[in-house]
C-alpha cells in the first residue's frame, strides 16, 4: 500500500524527514516519536497535502505527484488541527465534505453520511452546530469524514487527543474492524493505543525511522533493562505510586526486574529526547 525510500522534507534549514524509508501494508501502523520526529509531516505527505523534496514515494502503487487526484479519491484524512466549520451542524459538516470527496447522488450520499456519524456515536447530535460540541465531539466528527466512502487507506494524526476513555475504546473498535481489510496509519503519542490496535509500530526520531516491527518487538527491547529500586538507578527514572521507583537503562546485578512495557522500550529507545517529550 505505501513505500517510502529515503524521504526527505526540509523547512528552512530543517530536516523534517530526513532519508526516512518505510513500507507497509494492510492492517493498522502506528507512527510513535516525540514532538518534532516529523510524525505530522509524514503523514501530511502521505496524504498528498505535502510534496517529498526528496527521496521516492508510492501510495496505493500511485505516484502522489502524477496521480494525486486519484489517491485522494482512496484515501481518508484526519489532520493533527481538523478544520471544522463551527457554524454547520455535524451532519451539514460531513455532507459538504461528502460532496468534496465526489459523492453526487444526494440519496446516497446522505445514507452515507449518517453512517459513518452512528459509527463514531454522533447521531443523537447529527442536528447540533458544532461550536456547541465538545472537544472530544469535535474530534470524533474529524474522524467521521475521514471515513466517508469506506477509502482503502485511512491517515489518521493524533485521532484520539481529547477522548475520554470510553470514547477511546469505542475508537479503538472501530479502527481495529477497519484495519481488517484496509490500511489505516495511526498518528499518536499514546502507546497504549499502539499496544492495543497496531500490529506495526514504526518510531521516528529526527526525521528518521528508529524502530520498525511489531509492538511485541518493540517491548521486547526493554527485555531485562526496566527493573524497581528505592532510588534513581536507570537513564530513564521515576517515582510510582508505591513510592519505588521505575528504572529503564542497564540494570546493575541483582536488580529488581520487571516484565517491561512498549513505553518502557520506547522511552529506551529515544533516550533524553523521549524522556523531555514525556514530561
Amino acid at each position: 500500500m505505501i513505500e517510502a525510500i529515503d524521504l526527505v522534507k526540509v523547512y528552512g534549514r530543517q530536516r523534517a524527514l530526513d532519508g526516512l524509508s518505510f513500507r507497509t501494508g494492510p492492517g493498522v501502523t502506528g507512527l510513535l516519536g516525540p514532538n518534532g520526529a516529523g510524525k505530522s509531516t509524514l503523514i501530511r505527505t502521505l496524504a498528498t497535502v505535502l510534496a517529498a523534496d526528496g527521496g521516492t514515494l508510492s501510495i496505493l502503487g500511485r505516484d502522489p505527484v502524477a496521480d494525486r487526484l486519484e489517491i485522494r479519491r482512496r484515501l481518508g484524512y484526519l489532520p493533527q488541527e481538523p478544520g471544522c466549520h463551527r457554524g454547520f451542524t455535524v451532519f451539514e459538516f460531513i455532507d459538504y465534505v461528502a460532496i468534496l470527496k465526489e459523492l453526487v447522488d444526494r440519496r446516497a450520499r446522505h445514507d452515507e453520511v449518517r453512517r459513518v456519524i452512528g459509527e463514531v456515536g454522533l447521531g443523537e447530535v447529527s442536528g447540533k452546530k458544532i461550536r456547541k460540541l465538545s472537544g472530544g465531539m469535535r474530534r470524533r466528527v474529524g474522524i467521521a469524514q475521514a471515513l466517508l466512502g469506506e477509502p482503502e487507506l485511512v491517515l489518521l494524526d493524533e485521532p484520539t487527543a481529547g477522548l475520554d476513555p470510553e470514547q477511546r475504546l469505542r475508537f479503538r473498535d472501530l479502527i481495529s474492524r477497519i484495519g481488517e481489510s484496509r490500511t489505516v496509519i495511526l498518528s499518536t503519542h499514546q502507546t497504549e493505543d499502539v499496544a492495543a490496535l497496531c500490529g506495526r509500530v514504526v518510531v521516528l526520531k529526527r526525521g528518521r525511522v528508529e524502530f520498525e516491527g511489531t509492538p511485541e518487538e518493540l517491548r521486547a527491547l526493554a527485555e531485562g533493562r526496566t527493573w524497581l529500586s528505592g532510588e534513581r538507578a536507570g537513564v530513564l527514572s521515576w517515582r510510582t505510586g508505591e513510592g519505588l521507583f521505575r528504572n529503564i537503562g542497564a540494570a546493575p546485578d541483582g536488580a529488581r526486574l520487571v516484565e517491561p512495557t512498549i513505553e518502557d522500550a520506547y522511552l529506551l529507545l529515544l533516550g533524553e529526547a523521549a524522556w523531555e517529550a514525556a514530561a
